[in-house]
């Protein structure tokens, strides 16, 4: 029993180094930078702060330091974050803090997914709908640790007032953007095609905070969707009509034109 313990432990210590170097190896092409750094520029200037929610391996912490940006990087999942150490750990201008975000301070069951840990979640609802959903076969979340949980309310409080906020936590957008009643410049929030209620759900906090300008990147692509900003209300049908084939990407809410 005591060797197959051991032998389990081995595998899932495997799958997660695996999972790891998977996802650095897809979020740090080259080939990227460029435009990501471009597209950016748009949020953040040299000496500005920004909060990296849900930094995974750390992709925008890199872009955002390019630009000169100060970083917040949130994530609490620990093989993530001793990459994020190893990478950014000596960036006097990065800051790394291990704990989950949420509408409410406290404890919470975060749920692994070691093959894949970018959908890693805090969202039973999230695992639910990728189950159901094509696409998603062979997603497995196979294990779940308990992490403590802040609010943006918490960090704003602890590292300043940030000029952006980029926050993708797999279907816990919601609650994150809960947890905020100091509006910053701009921010960011994923959303994803077999959960457009959060995605709705995240929009309406945005209203709620103000936000009354939106638009809307597919993926990775780092272009915007719409050629001038809209509104919630159209931003909300965008979203609904969308083809479950478009997956996911980010929609980003500004205070002002």
């Amino acid at each position: 029993m005591a060797t197959d313990r051991k032998i389990a432990g081995r595998d899932d210590g495997l799958r997660t180094v695996l999972g790891v170097v998977r996802s650095l190896g897809i979020y740090y092409l080259h080939r990227r930078r460029a435009r990501m750094d471009a597209f950016y520029r748009a949020f953040l200037a040299p000496g500005d702060l920004a909060f990296d929610i849900g930094s995974h391996v750390g992709d925008r912490i890199g872009c955002f330091r390019r630009i000169g940006a100060r970083v917040l990087a949130v994530e609490p999942q620990p093989a993530l974050l001793r990459t994020l150490r190893l990478l950014y750990g000596r960036d006097p201008a990065v800051r790394i803090e291990a704990t989950a975000v949420g509408r409410e301070p406290g404890l919470a069951d975060l749920r692994l997914n070691r093959s894949n840990p970018t959908v890693s979640t805090l969202s039973t609802g999230f695992i639910s709908a990728a189950r159901q959903a094509p696409g998603w076969e062979g997603q497995h979340w196979d294990d779940a640790i308990e992490v403590a949980c802040t609010r943006l309310d918490d960090l704003i409080e602890r590292h300043g007032r940030p000029r952006f906020v980029k926050i993708d936590v797999e279907g816990y957008e919601a609650e994150v953007l809960g947890g905020l009643t100091r509006p910053v410049d701009a921010l960011s929030f994923e959303f994803t095609t077999i959960q457009k209620d959060i995605g709705h759900s995240a929009l309406a906090e945005c209203s709620r905070l103000g936000y009354v300008r939106f638009n809307a990147v597919l993926g990775e692509s780092h272009v915007f969707v719409h050629d001038v900003w809209v509104d919630a209300a159209a931003m909300g049908r965008w979203l609904d009509a969308l083809p479950h084939t478009a997956n996911s990407g980010d929609i980003y809410a500004r205070r002002v034109d």
